[in-house]
């Protein structure tokens, strides 16, 4: 007997798609087979003619303290939604600066408390990434308890005032080499930003469409090969988030195929592969991300590398911001960020599967497994037996229309808006309790909980 039997639907893992059914017993999937194997269910789901795929594991988010506004409740029903089970934050070492919301600095492990503490009612599962914000040694000497705290991924910064400078960066990669830690790296080189916001600030070139422009995409290149090569040279572990363009991507390639993909993995997000910079004159600033979206010869890129394995994972980078904080006068006094929690599942799916004739295990592992395997959640993003019931059943024939009006997180506008979309999350298990139920939230505000993760094994 199971609690739960999801039956008929189409399986789809990371290498595979198959009919079967799947038996769900408390927190755990315990058996994926055929209906008689499981010969009684207190809840049965129908899910004939539709996908049963593992939660998303999203790797990239900001929630309720720096570049967002949603709180750990609201962006946690987003994700419910929206089909993903489990995200990473981050949690900051406290700096003192223009942009800073602190008046004092402080550690990470402070941070990771103070996350901790505010996340009170997720629906759905998270894990935390810790950010080096100071060039302050004393950071070196929590490496191991922060580890220790199931927190094994170190954010590193280029650019914004609490970018690290190269020297300092080379002692942390070395640093983190020794405790076998991943650095997670922001790269944009930050004199070649400064240069042309300042230049076109001068200039008086505050509309949107300047915005790409101040941040091309060779200085996202330029810093990528700069922190790559230092971090290979330290013998750390190189982790590439929201990598954008072709250039980019083809730094990250060559040190992959140099030294190996237990040292050099990657992601990109949803927007840089479903949009382009021509948005900037028909949304305005609401889509200024950083770094921004590129161009259609970029979105291209984006799937040429994730089908060629350079890039691993495809995230969100979430922001719930308001349009009251993005649609300003110029934008440099705009916010970075958009949401996207809710739809990146439906928006993927729809622009990989329907349009670009991708495979629904390529979808599965850059959304679900491989994410999971990158940072050290052995028992999320797949469907095997044994592991946490985080399942998904999504209707690939469902049609609707993006609208804000939809939102769960705080923001009240999306960067999708009016897009229809192919495919559609109908239901959302997190470890086993039903949490979202067509377009509703049904589970309880705190059944998600902080997961501990382990240093990952990066050779698969």
């Amino acid at each position: 007997m199971v609690d739960t039997l999801i039956r008929g639907g189409t399986v789809v893992t990371e290498s595979d798609t198959f009919e079967a059914d799947i038996g769900i017993t408390g927190e755990r999937i315990v058996t994926v087979g055929d209906e008689t194997e499981m010969s009684e269910a207190e809840t049965v789901v129908d899910a004939t003619d539709k996908l049963v795929l593992p939660g998303v594991v999203d790797p990239h988010v900001h929630i309720d303290d720096m570049f967002s506004f949603d709180t750990y409740e609201s962006a946690s029903k987003a994700a419910a939604l929206g089909g993903t089970t489990t995200f990473i934050d981050f949690a900051w070492e406290a700096w003192v600066g223009e942009t800073s919301l602190w008046d004092e600095p402080g550690t990470i492990l402070e941070g990771i408390e103070r996350k901790r503490d505010k996340a009170e009612k997720p629906v759905v599962d998270f894990g935390l990434h810790g950010a080096i914000t100071r060039e302050d040694e004393s950071v070196f000497e929590e490496i191991e308890a922060v580890i220790e705290a199931g927190v094994p991924t170190f954010k590193l910064f280029t650019a914004y005032e609490f970018g690290l400078r190269n020297g300092f960066m080379d002692r942390t990669f070395r640093e983190l080499a020794d405790h076998d830690a991943i650095a997670v790296l922001h790269s944009e080189d930050a004199d070649l930003l400064d240069y042309l916001a300042d230049r076109f600030q001068a200039e008086g070139k505050g509309d949107p469409e300047w915005y790409p422009r101040s941040r091309p995409d060779y200085a996202e290149a330029m810093a990528a090969e700069d922190a790559v090569r230092m971090a290979m040279e330290a013998g750390c572990r190189y982790y590439g988030i929201h990598t954008t363009c072709r250039k980019s991507a083809e730094v990250l390639a060559q040190y992959r195929e140099a030294f190996g993909e237990e040292m050099v993995r990657a992601e990109t997000c949803t927007h840089y592969t479903t949009l382009d910079d021509s948005i900037f004159e028909e949304m305005g600033l609401l889509p200024m991300i950083a770094p921004p979206i590129r161009k259609p010869a970029d979105n291209d890129a984006m799937f040429e590398h994730l089908a060629r394995g350079t890039l691993d994972v495809v995230s969100t980078d979430h922001c719930g911001y308001t349009k009251e904080s993005k649609q300003v006068d110029n934008w440099w006094d705009s916010k970075f960020g958009a949401n996207a929690l809710q739809t990146s599942l439906p928006v993927f799916h729809d622009e990989a599967i329907n349009e670009r004739d991708y495979s629904y295990p390529f979808l599965v592992r850059t959304m679900c497994t491989n994410p999971a395997r990158v940072f050290g959640l052995s028992e999320k993003g797949t469907l095997e037996p044994g592991t946490d019931a985080d399942v998904l059943v999504f209707d690939p024939e469902a049609t609707y229309t993006i609208t804000a009006e939809d939102n769960a997180s705080v923001a009240d506008f999306s960067i999708y808006e009016g897009r229809e979309v192919t495919g559609r999350v109908e239901k959302t298990f997190v470890r086993g309790e039903l949490v979202a139920d067509d377009g509703e939230i049904v589970g309880e505000p705190g059944h998600g909980r902080f997961v501990e993760r382990d240093l990952p094994d990066w050779e698969f």
